[in-house]
């Protein structure tokens, strides 16, 4: 075993929509291909989500001109409805995500091991941007 721990990074948004819809649109396929995507020329025309522990996701993520594609998977480790979500990638990381009420808002915060092949910095911004188009999507499909 490597003497370096891993670096952790932390991205967060508070969404305006209550946690039961957060979810839901977080965890559900329909909607994981409309909002996950860090950029404009990206899209995931392909999810799917076996939602417990042991479950396994994948979400099919490309480039818009079809220069370059990837999936991005892991086994789910813990799910508690409405607030946690813990899962290991495919390549060994860990991710954690907390989803905490706040009457009619919802602040989502993910943890995620770093990879050492990009920067650190670049993995942040991609993250947070794809949680920021989650939280745009979640606040301007409300459900009735």
């Amino acid at each position: 075993m490597g003497t370096s721990n891993p670096v952790t990074i932390t991205v967060e948004a508070i969404v305006q929509a209550p946690v039961e819809q957060v979810w839901t649109y977080w965890t559900e396929p329909e909607h994981i291909t409309n909002w996950c995507a860090a950029s404009d020329d990206w899209h995931a025309p392909r999810a799917e989500n076996d939602l417990r522990a042991g479950g396994k996701f994948v979400t099919r993520m490309e480039a818009k001109d079809g220069s370059f594609g990837f999936d991005f998977g892991g086994i789910y480790d813990e799910v508690r409805r409405n607030e946690f979500i813990a899962y290991t990638m495919e390549d060994g990381r860990k991710v954690t995500i907390t989803f905490t009420s706040q009457g009619n808002a919802t602040k989502v915060v993910e943890v995620f091991d770093a990879e050492t092949t990009n920067p650190v910095e670049m993995q942040e911004s991609g993250w947070q941007a794809i949680l920021n188009n989650f939280k745009t999507y979640s606040e301007g499909s409300k459900e009735s």
